[in-house]
């Protein structure tokens, strides 16, 4: 935890220069925030034993939450020191939805922030992306801790692909290619009609699909190639960062055993823009061309579950609003930044249905549930059911609280479905161009629970709750 602060205050230190530059007043309380973080995180350093323990499953998912966890309480810190923000409960849930890649905001005017918080929340969902926890096994291999159990509960997907046998070679390169893919995409924006300070935002938040904005009306008054360009960095991002690496380094044969989840994931993207293309042709007016652009760089942000908005959703037919909330229920492929169940869970859910009805027609036939023409261990599919179980149950249970806490019933289940699968906006007054600051109190820690539980997949959070994890 120390060192994860010592790394959160320099990225705070950070900030602090953009509001010097900017001549800003927020740069001096910025600087009490980080040097508070310092001191904290030098005192958890130097007063910690110095000892190279073994870090088992239990202690691994603890630590995994608590990154998180601690990583938003302190993010909070210049929000409530700039006092643009006067509650902790609005600061704690801005950082949870930057950190974990969410996107849902609690400001009603974005633009009167000070650029040197806007770069911070930007900031907070560029290193949520791949991992809070991925960077510190990336930057700090010395630690002689069990790398593997902190990457497992850490990485989302039933299965860990690795370009390494070693954890650390792994996370390293998957960052090296994070950052590679932010470059590219911040090259493109800069070279179009976007200033430096807005083509960093937004690339740090479409490539980490999260979603956050330095507009008040999101990417709607972007160029239509500065659309473009984020919906393309926004279906980048919802792919598995692996297979960047592994297409660089001409590994096709290992890139097969991805595919089936990236034509799935490409497919249905490109189904949902043609329909939703013909839905806005047809019900909003739009010309085809304008109609093509608003439904691809939607879908895009919904199928990656970014959280971009082109247009004013709300103002959309139901029908789309709800479609895309069940794609994002989806999300992007397994190992990429996206959130959602992931493509791969989706895909063995669906073939381990076929294959129970078939086993009713045809009881002594051998079916099994494959991938990749490989078969599916029978643990896998258990533990997909599982997640997917847990994953509902969740979801009903948030809902029944945020309606028994006088939030409507409609804009409950797109704030919900929106909070877990890390997308953003919902329905109604918390879609389009809406925000979470009219939302009560306790819901909005529902929804910042919901943040938290669905980026690291719930079961990861759930486990800490139970008896027998504490015991010995």
């Amino acid at each position: 935890m120390g060192i994860l602060l010592l790394g959160e205050s320099l990225l705070m230190l950070l900030c602090v220069g953009i509001g010097i530059y900017h001549a800003e007043s927020a740069a001096m309380p910025f600087l009490y925030s980080a040097l508070f973080t310092l001191a904290v995180g030098l005192v958890c350093v130097l007063f910690s034993p110095h000892k190279n323990d073994y870090i088992d499953k239990r202690m691994a998912y603890l630590i995994v939450t608590l990154v998180w966890v601690v990583m938003s309480l302190f993010g909070t810190l210049p929000f409530l020191a700039t006092g643009v923000i006067s509650n902790f409960t609005d600061a704690f849930f801005e950082m949870m939805s930057g950190f974990t890649t969410t996107g849902a905001t609690v400001f009603e005017d974005i633009e009167s922030l000070p650029k040197s918080l806007l770069f911070w929340r930007s900031l907070s969902q560029w290193i949520g992306g791949v991992g809070i926890v991925m960077l510190v096994l990336a930057v700090v291999p010395s630690l002689g801790i069990n790398s593997y159990s902190l990457y497992s509960a850490e990485l989302a997907g039933p299965l860990k692909d690795k370009t390494h046998n070693r954890v650390s070679d792994t996370v390293r390169n998957l960052w090296i290619t994070y950052l590679v893919l932010t470059i590219v995409v911040f090259a493109f924006l800069w070279a179009g009609d976007m200033d430096f300070f807005s083509a960093i935002t937004h690339t740090f938040s479409g490539i980490s699909s999260g979603g956050f904005s330095i507009y008040n009306s999101s990417i709607s008054r972007l160029s239509a190639y500065s659309q473009y360009v984020l919906a393309v960095a926004m279906w980048l991002s919802g792919i598995n960062l692996t297979l960047f690496y592994l297409f660089v380094r001409v590994k096709f044969t290992k890139l097969r055993s991805s595919l089936e989840q990236f034509f799935s994931y490409t497919c249905v993207f490109l189904l949902l823009a043609v329909v939703t293309t013909v839905v806005l042709n047809q019900t909003m007016g739009y010309d085809l061309a304008k109609s093509f652009r608003l439904a691809f760089v939607q879908t895009a942000s919904v199928v990656s579950t970014c959280g971009f908005v082109v247009d004013d959703t709300t103002l959309w037919v139901l029908p789309i609003n709800f479609l895309f909330l069940i794609f994002c229920l989806r999300g992007g492929m397994a190992g990429s930044t996206s959130g959602g169940l992931k493509v791969m869970r989706v895909l063995i859910l669906e073939k381990n249905v076929r294959n129970v009805m078939r086993n009713r027609l045809h009881p002594n036939a051998i079916n099994p549930v494959r991938l990749n023409s490989k078969p599916v261990s029978d643990s896998i599919i258990y533990n997909v059911m599982t997640l997917f179980f847990v994953y509902c149950f969740t979801i009903v249970i948030a809902l029944f609280l945020l309606i028994l806490d006088g939030v409507s019933t409609t804009e409950a289940l797109g704030a919900v479905v929106g909070s877990i699968t890390g997308y953003g906006p919902g329905l109604s007054h918390c879609g389009g161009f809406g925000n979470y600051a009219h939302f009560p109190i306790f819901s909005k820690w529902v929804l910042a629970f919901c943040m938290l539980a669905g980026r690291l997949e719930c079961i990861t959070v759930y486990m800490i709750f139970l008896p027998r994890f504490w015991k010995r």
